[in-house]
C-alpha cells in the first residue's frame, strides 16, 4: 500500500483540521487501548509545542484524504535514568493491519527522536511484538498510583 507521511513538530505545527483528524484516528483505532480524545489532544499539543512542554513530534500517515496510521512521540526533558521520548500512541487503520505499514511508521519515529525512546504496552496488545522486533524489550514493570480528586 502507498502512503505519505508527514511531520508535525514546533516547527511545522498542523492545522486545526489535521489535528483533529489525528485525534479522531487516534481516538477511532487504538482500540480497547485507547484514550479520551481530549487525552490525545494533549499529547498532540505537548508534541507540537502548542502547551508548555520540551516538545517531540506527530507523524501522520495518509493515503491522500484518509489518515491510515499516526504515532505521537514527546520529548521527556530527561537523559540516562528517564529516555529522552516517549511513544505516546501509534496505531495503524484497523483495516491496513498486518501490511507493514505500522512497521514503516515506527522506523520512521525512531529515526526521527533525538535520543532514546520508551513505550507503554499491555501485554496482550500484539503491537508487542514488532516492538520486540525492533530492539525494544522491557527492561521494568510499570506500577502506577492514582491519586483520586479528592
Amino acid at each position: 500500500m502507498k502512503f505519505h507521511t508527514q511531520v508535525f513538530n514546533a516547527v511545522q505545527k498542523p492545522d486545526i483540521n489535521e489535528k483533529s483528524k489525528i485525534v479522531d484516528f487516534l481516538f477511532d483505532h487504538l482500540d480497547q487501548f485507547g484514550d479520551k480524545k481530549e487525552d490525545i489532544l494533549k499529547a498532540i499539543d505537548f508534541s507540537v509545542k502548542d502547551s508548555v512542554s520540551f516538545g517531540g513530534f506527530t507523524l501522520m500517515a495518509t493515503d491522500g484524504e484518509n489518515v491510515v496510521g499516526a504515532v505521537v512521540v514527546n520529548q521527556t526533558g530527561m537523559q540516562g535514568y528517564i529516555p529522552e521520548n516517549i511513544l505516546v500512541y501509534i496505531a495503524v487503520h484497523r483495516d491496513l493491519r498486518g501490511q507493514g505499514i505500522g512497521k514503516v511508521l515506527m522506523t520512521e519515529a525512531i529515526n526521527l527522536a533525538k535520543g532514546d525512546i520508551a513505550l507503554h504496552v499491555e501485554p496482550d496488545n500484539p503491537a508487542r511484538h514488532l516492538y520486540q522486533k525492533l530492539g525494544f524489550d522491557n527492561k521494568y514493570l510499570e506500577m502506577r498510583l492514582k491519586k483520586s480528586a479528592v
